[in-house]
Order: structure tokens, then sequence, then C-alpha cells
């Protein structure tokens, strides 16, 4: 179980375990997450119950786990195991970890992305997108993000400023960028994007700020590349958590 503290200005994310279990996750070799994969997460069809493959949890985002060591029978036995810290945040700490291959993928309110190993808390690899956090506060002033997404080797993560930026999951290496906002617009993402087919799918916020309304985009998985178009967004419809498409 993973709780996020959301004090600003040291945040940190702490793993608890039962007292005498086990703390090792379950073992299991690198598999590509596919379309297949994400479609099946939190189903039971799902090929990996022990990992968290996408906001929500399965693309109907119950955030319901099948998952039974930890019950209403023992939770109290609950205790911390280790902890990690986020760094200097923003806002709130209000992103979604995903777990994949023993690994935990999180981002903080400043768009930072990482890795840690599931059982020890130890940093696999960090990623900063290195915002020009006084340019985004006086735009945005919205210093939050909710989530990743995860497909096919790649960590998806949207940046505060109008970037998506994929990563490799194993080594925090970017393999592409893509402008989809500008904060000098008055748009940013803060959502956690979600995948269909072979499109990444985010939704640009701007619509907290009087007229300036949001939009979704759908660039492509493999390259960054795409119609960012922005398509007409439905009345009163809020791209900041969920894209109205």
């Amino acid at each position: 179980m993973l709780k996020f503290r959301t004090n600003r200005a040291t945040p940190f994310l702490a793993a608890l375990c039962l007292a005498g279990f086990a703390t090792a996750l379950t073992a299991q070799k690198p598999a590509a997450v596919d379309q297949t994969v994400l479609k099946n997460a939190g189903t039971p069809k799902d090929q990996f119950p022990g990992s968290w493959l996408t906001y929500g949890k399965s693309q109907s985002e119950t955030r319901y786990s099948p998952l039974k060591q930890i019950d209403a029978s023992n939770v109290k036995r609950l205790g911390l195991e280790w902890t990690y810290v986020l760094g200097a945040g923003g806002g709130n700490q209000e992103g979604t970890p995903l777990v994949w291959n023993n690994t935990i993928y999180a981002i903080t309110s400043w768009s930072v992305v990482f890795a840690l190993d599931g059982r020890t808390g130890k940093e696999i690899w960090r990623w900063d997108p290195e915002l020009n956090q006084n340019a985004v506060r006086e735009q945005t002033g919205l210093i939050v993000n909710r989530g990743l997404a995860l497909y096919n080797g790649i960590i998806i993560a949207p940046c505060l400023d109008g970037r998506l930026i994929a990563l490799n999951a194993l080594t925090g290496k970017p393999v592409w960028e893509a402008r989809v906002a500008y904060t000098q617009d008055g748009h940013y993402l803060t959502m956690a994007p979600r995948i269909a087919g072979s499109k990444v799918i985010v939704g640009v916020s701007g619509g907290d700020k009087g007229e300036n309304r949001g939009y979704p985009t759908m660039p492509r998985t493999d390259n960054g590349l795409g119609d960012f178009t922005r398509f007409p967004a439905i009345p009163n419809c809020l791209t900041r958590t969920r894209p109205c498409v």
C-alpha cells in the first residue's frame, strides 16, 4: 500500500507493509504493456494484478485492487517500511503512482518524474524537466500534476509548461517530446494521460482562467507526432482531469 504525504515544503512517498509479511513484490519479467494489457488491467483477465499500469487501475478507473493480502482483518498492523523525499513542491502532491516490473513510477507537482525500487524505495532514476517555475506560476497559478501513462516500455509525462514527454521506463532517458500547449497562452498540462490505440489522450487545461477554455489533443505514442488541432470543447466540460472526446 502506498501513501502520499502532502507537506508542500518536503513531500515524501511512504510505503507501508504488514509486520511479518514478505516485503518483496511478486517477481515478474519485464513485459510489454500494450493496448491489450491496458484493456485487461483491473479486470479478471489482468495479466499483472499486482501492478498498477494505468490511472485509476483500469480503463473504467474504479481504483479497485483485487489483491487480498491486506484486508479489514489485518490493516491495523500496517507499519512504515521506507520513505522517499520527493523534493520541494509547488502545490499538493496529487499524482497517482504507477507500478510495473517491481518499480514505482511517479511525478511531482513540478513535473519531476522518478522511478523507485518498490521493495526498497531506492531511486532507480529521476528526470527533471527544468521548468521555468516563476513563469509557470505566474501564468497558471496551479502547481499540481495528476499522474503518468505507461505504454510499451515508455513513461509518458505531462509537464506544466505544456510539453508532453516520453521517457524510457528502465533508464529515464527521453525518447520523444511534443509541445501541445504554451503557458503564455494560459494553457498548461496537469492531467494524467490515457492511452487509446496508438494515441496519447491528454486534456490541456486553461478553463480555470476566464474564457480561456482547455482542449484535448492526441499525439502518437511512438513518436509524439500528431495533429494538435484544438478540438471543439464541450461547454462546461473540464479537461483538467478527463478529456472531453
